[in-house]
């Protein structure tokens, strides 16, 4: 258990029977939770989730009628909404989870390690809601503002679908994001991968961990740049060991800033080649190579 944290009030919901059994089973078995409530499907937890009664609903995803990315919709959308666990067999529903604000996602079979983990997770959540709040029950007077508390990291880690196989892909790991349609397709060394997701949200959230948009079409994050190129027509590449980025005129100039800024503060050195090397001249690629500073 978090120190000092109350037991957890706990609702789990799953319209199949035995996996409801197991997931109630694993809750009251854990020591942050106080009280294990269950429920059939999203109707029946509807009725059981006054306002504030519960710290945390397990929910399932797929139920007939309302599903339970739907009642996680409609729970998110509460005054005083309980933080949302969602418990389900299938990998390809993380992006649309994570996007409701659930603080994490567990597959079936859930062990207890990753319960406890979860678990966590719910308590920091509500740790930072507490301290938030104004005038909530045990807050301290107003005192002058200090660092702001983290939020939710919704899409650190996004489902892809490789080889008719499922897996996680780091964001500190994608060097580049290019925009197809309503997907995108997210550049790594080893090869890219289609997820559904627009660039724009991608770009909201991503936005304040170094990743940022240089085109239309493209989000570029900062510490994978090896260098900046020209191309045949003049116009400018940024160089990465996953390919190379177009950078349109009006983000060129805000491009260079920011790569100077964060190779100023040391932040250019996080995707080294296997020979170290972390930006200079380039060997590859069409027109001239200005190393990064």
């Amino acid at each position: 258990m978090v120190p000092s944290a109350a037991p957890l009030r706990v609702l789990a919901v799953d319209d199949v029977a035995p996996a409801l059994d197991e997931i109630c089973a694993l809750l009251a078995d854990a020591p942050d939770v106080g009280e294990v409530a269950r429920a059939g499907g999203a109707v029946e937890a509807l009725r059981a989730i006054p306002t504030g009664r519960f710290d945390a609903v397990f929910l399932d995803i797929t139920m007939p009628g309302m599903d339970g990315l739907e009642l996680g919709g409609v729970l998110a959308a509460m005054a005083t909404p309980p933080e949302i666990v969602f418990v389900t067999a299938f990998e390809e529903h993380a992006v649309a989870a994570y996007g409701l604000g659930a603080v994490d996602y567990l597959l079936k079979p859930v062990g207890a390690d990753r319960l406890a983990d979860a678990l966590g997770r719910v308590h920091r959540a509500r740790a930072g809601r507490s301290a938030a709040r104004p005038g909530a029950p045990g807050a301290r007077s107003p005192e002058p503002p200090g660092p702001a508390l983290p939020r939710v990291d919704e899409l650190a880690v996004l489902p892809v679908e490789a080889a008719g196989r499922s897996r996680y892909v780091r964001r500190e790991d994608v060097r580049f994001v290019e925009a197809h349609g309503d997907y995108v397709r997210l550049h790594l060394p080893e090869g890219s991968h289609l997820v559904r997701i627009p660039l724009s949200r991608l770009e909201e959230h991503w936005d304040p961990h170094s990743f940022v948009r240089v085109h239309r079409s493209f989000l570029l994050h900062l510490p994978a740049v090896r260098e900046l190129r020209s191309d045949a027509g003049g116009g400018l590449l940024a160089h990465t060991d996953a390919g190379d980025v177009p950078v349109s005129r009006r983000h060129a100039r805000d491009l260079r800033d920011q790569l100077l800024a964060a190779a100023t503060a040391g932040a250019l050195d996080g995707h080294r080649g296997p020979d170290g090397d972390g930006g200079g001249q380039g060997s590859g690629g069409q027109g001239s190579g200005r190393g990064l500073p």
